[in-house]
């Protein structure tokens, strides 16, 4: 008897759900999946000198929007900025240029993941803001993971990013604990 193959068109969730990243099915989104997933994945592709997890970005991009007064709904924005990480993996920013194919399915992703959680879409200015956190979060995480300089003179930050490993179950319920309470208030 021939073995078979493992070609299947999706990816099985720690919640146990079947869920393909190119045609996904709303009601397998599930933001405990997402937050579990991007605790667990690094950022720079596993190029930093320590574990410094996707998750930890997002939370940190919320902590630099809440710095700087911006609404709650744009702080939930970059928070989520990143879920579609959860279900397609992170691409380094080189490589995802040269994809047109893969930033398609990421932005339907990503679209699918908030209209799933009952978000509307970030309108132009909103997403223009978490673009603006997510690149100097970015600038500043490969200056204090690995002493890189990317922009020179830096963004202004307003919140210190820890630089000590933290283990993935606190940034999980980190992440979900600031879901909640941005989801609560953008509702109320």
């Amino acid at each position: 008897m021939k073995e078979e193959t493992c070609n299947k068109s999706y990816i099985t969730t720690i919640s146990g759900r079947r869920f393909d990243p190119t045609a996904p099915d709303r009601e397998d989104i599930d933001i405990t999946d997402i937050a579990h997933s991007l605790s667990l994945i690094c950022r720079a592709n596993g190029h930093f000198k320590e574990f410094f997890s996707v998750a930890r970005h997002c939370v940190n991009c919320e902590k630099e929007a809440a710095a700087r007064d911006y609404p709650v709904r744009v702080r939930l924005l970059c928070l989520l900025h990143d879920a579609a990480e959860a279900y397609m993996g992170d691409m380094t920013r080189p490589l995802k240029r040269q994809l047109p194919y893969y930033r398609e399915c990421e932005a339907r992703l990503i679209g699918d993941i908030l209209a799933a959680l009952d978000i509307d879409p970030p309108d132009e200015e909103e997403a223009a803001l978490v673009k603006e956190i997510d690149d100097a979060m970015l600038c500043h995480e490969f200056r204090i993971f690995n002493g890189d300089v990317l922009i020179t003179p830096p963004p202004v930050i307003h919140i210190h990013i820890e630089h000590s490993e933290c283990p993935f179950t606190e940034t999980k319920a980190e992440f979900l604990e600031l879901y909640h309470a941005l989801r609560e208030e953008v509702q109320s």
